[in-house]
């Protein structure tokens, strides 16, 4: 069997989440949040569309966690984040954490924005 080691760029991945949270770069991360190329800041949920778009020139697709169960986003969400270029894939928040740590390990153009998973999508 061979291992490799997992390498990332500047981006971080997950370490953990939790329905107070996520853990990212060993530091704690309280509610909801966005891990991307330029960092990791805190998000407003679905409602909150202005920090996301304004990553259309830096990722190629978006990972939106919608909490403990997958549930659809707000379609104008959804058709703003496709009009500004962005992939989106919708999936319950512990799915989206581990597909971004693993496209994230393989140098791809991605983001997530993910709701802290004791939360519900509405």
């Amino acid at each position: 069997m061979r291992l490799n080691e997992v390498t990332y760029t500047d981006a971080q991945p997950v370490e953990g989440y939790g329905s107070e949270g996520f853990r990212i770069g060993g530091q704690v991360h309280p509610g909801h949040m966005i891990c991307a190329p330029t960092g990791t800041q805190v998000w407003g949920g679905l409602e909150d569309a202005a920090p996301l778009l304004a990553l259309a020139d830096e990722i190629d697709v978006l990972f939106i966690g919608t909490g403990a169960e997958i549930a659809h986003i707000p379609t104008i969400l959804r058709h703003q984040l496709e009009e500004a270029g962005i992939g989106v894939e919708t999936m319950a928040t512990p799915a989206a954490c581990r597909t971004y740590n693993v496209l994230l390990s393989e140098g791809r153009r991605i983001a997530l924005a993910a709701l802290a998973v004791g939360a519900a999508a509405e």
